[in-house]
């Protein structure tokens, strides 16, 4: 399994399943199986609690794009 981190700044708000829309300094984290199961996570920074986004898990093509799916996520949820 890889696993990649990012820290960013959502001022929009990001959608979890299980608590609905969160804002402030957030924590994605990816996570891509060998088969290409990538599941996709969301935390504040230093906080416990971890929440899914939605649809997760998916189903990537090349486990190899997982560096730079995680990227383009993370540009999505930072925009302002």
């Amino acid at each position: 399994m890889n696993k990649l981190t990012s820290i960013f700044k959502a001022t929009h708000g990001v959608m979890t399943e299980e608590v609905g829309v969160i804002s402030g300094e957030l924590e994605l984290t990816t996570a891509c199986q060998e088969d290409g199961s990538l599941t996709l996570h969301i935390t504040y920074v230093g906080a416990k609690d971890v929440y899914t986004l939605p649809g997760s898990p998916y189903q990537l093509h090349d486990p190899n794009d997982h560096d730079v799916i995680h990227q383009m996520l993370v540009n999505i949820l930072e925009r302002t």
